[in-house]
């Protein structure tokens, strides 16, 4: 009779390959027989999100924390609605508009048009949840998929988002808004919907962002085509952030918008430098002292099944790459191996800055160092 460390393995053998293999992160009761789903469930590597719906945990996590579905959460909702409806859904403009602009928080209730739906809300864990509404979709040239996930172009998303986006969203809206190069993106789906009111709040947006080429060709384009235009401001004040046409990814322009709103705020809240410390030796201890806490978390963060047991191993030297095979193989050993020998030369930069050296060009001239030490391990064995 196999024993249950032997079941547990068969279990978990199954699952990888669902994960692996299939590619699986939605996981529905049909994917594992009845043993195979309780006892994974059981012992903290399924977690059921919603009824007949799990997702792949880490048994480490404590009790309530959401790591593994935070992680999990996108990729779940693609494969769960690709399940429920095929290619007949898509996400709501507004949530399409916020992937577009680089804004992937997730969000407390995922609204969806689909075809064939009762306008039924489903509840997630962490209280989260997922609203189908049913309705009609937009032609397919405006849907996109991103990472398995249906939803508006961002032109398609600028036509049809609420108004209220401007006032709630003002930093992905601007973001949003910068990415569009050219005036046809837009003109065609505005024309093509006779949308004058929607035509009249871009022209305003696009003009508060210093975009007057787009904002002039919309309106003249769209009073040439008989349509009466009216130039409205949508946002609640002017950007003060010169913004960047060129950029391809909304990543830089997000970064720009942000830093200007936040930066005065959070500069009242530093307090003042309190300068080099006076006592070289002890800043190092407590810079030692922490090694332990601050590797466990870190390392957890990266989902790594690390304990603490493992770093004072990989610490005081226990491991050893040469003498143990099982270690060599064991990606979380050569984790906190990799983790311990980067800490060392972190330690010998701060010590450099303590001796009055320039801190950003140690950060500058060290940092290959550092990472070169935390990979070590790995490369190492190969």
């Amino acid at each position: 009779m196999a024993s249950p460390k032997e079941k547990l393995a068969s279990s978990l053998e199954v699952l990888h390959e669902l994960q692996n293999k299939n590619g699986l992160v939605a996981i529905q009761t049909s994917d594992l027989n009845r043993t195979h789903r309780e006892r994974l469930v059981k012992n903290g590597f399924l977690k059921e999100v919603t009824k007949g719906w799990y997702v792949g945990t880490n048994p480490l996590e404590k009790s309530g924390e959401s790591t593994s579905w935070y992680t999990s959460y996108w990729k779940f909702c693609s494969q769960y609605l690709n399940q429920k409806y095929g290619k007949d859904y898509c996400i709501s403009a507004e949530q399409s508009l916020l992937v577009n602009s680089g804004n992937n928080n997730i969000p407390l209730q995922l609204v969806v048009r689909a075809l064939k739906s009762s306008n039924t809300n489903v509840n997630f864990i962490y209280d989260t949840s997922l609203f189908a509404m049913q309705s009609s979709l937009p032609a397919n040239a405006e849907i996109i998929e991103v990472d398995g996930l249906r939803m508006l172009t961002l032109p398609s998303s600028l036509v049809n988002c609420s108004p209220t986006m401007f006032e709630k969203n003002p930093i992905d809206m601007r973001t949003a808004l910068a990415q569009v190069s050219d005036s046809s993106e837009i003109l065609k789906l505005l024309l093509e919907g006779s949308h004058s009111l929607v035509a009249g709040r871009l022209t305003g947006a696009f003009r508060n962002i210093g975009s007057d080429r787009i904002a002039n060709d919309i309106i003249k384009t769209m009073k040439a085509a008989d349509f009466d235009v009216r130039e409205t401001d949508p946002f609640d004040s002017k950007s003060s952030t010169v913004l960047s046409f060129r950029e391809k990814s909304p990543y830089a322009n997000r970064i720009r918008l942000m830093w200007h709103k936040y930066r005065d705020v959070i500069i009242k809240h530093f307090p003042e430098s309190q300068g080099l410390p006076k006592d070289e030796k002890a800043y190092l201890k407590s810079v030692e002292e922490i090694y332990t806490t601050d590797a466990y978390h870190s390392l957890s963060i990266e989902r790594y099944a690390v304990s603490v047991e493992l770093i004072e191993k990989v610490r005081s030297g226990a491991w050893n790459l040469e003498e143990s095979q099982e270690d060599k193989e064991h990606k979380d050993a050569m984790a906190a191996r990799g983790y311990w020998l980067s800490a060392e030369v972190v330690k010998k930069s701060i010590d450099k800055v303590l001796k009055g050296y320039n801190s950003g060009k140690v950060a500058d001239d060290d940092h290959q160092d550092w990472y070169r030490e935390l990979f070590a391990p790995s490369v190492t064995a190969g």
